[in-house]
C-alpha cells in the first residue's frame, strides 16, 4: 500500500469498513511508514474525539420538524 492510498482508505480503516486484507496492509504500512503512523494517530484522535462529542443523541422533535421543512423549501427552490 501506498502513501496516496492511505489517505483515500484512513477513515474507512479507523471505521472498522476496510476488508480484512486490506486493513491488514494498511496496518503494516503504518507500521513502515512513520508518516502515515503520525497522521493516522491525528485522525483516529479527532474522530474519538467527534464521536464521543456528538454522540447519536436524539434532536428535539421541533428541531426535526424545523430542519425538514427548511430542507424541503430548498428543494423546491431548486
Amino acid at each position: 500500500m501506498l502513501c496516496d492510498d492511505v489517505k483515500r482508505v484512513v477513515y474507512f480503516f479507523l471505521d472498522g469498513s476496510l476488508s480484512e486484507q486490506k486493513a491488514h496492509d494498511l496496518t503494516v504500512h503504518l507500521d513502515r511508514c512513520p508518516d502515515c503512523g503520525a497522521r493516522t494517530t491525528i485522525h483516529r484522535r479527532l474522530r474519538n474525539f467527534y464521536v464521543h462529542r456528538f454522540r447519536a443523541d436524539s434532536a428535539p422533535t421541533h428541531l426535526k420538524i424545523r430542519l425538514t421543512r427548511s430542507i424541503r423549501a430548498i428543494q423546491t427552490d431548486l
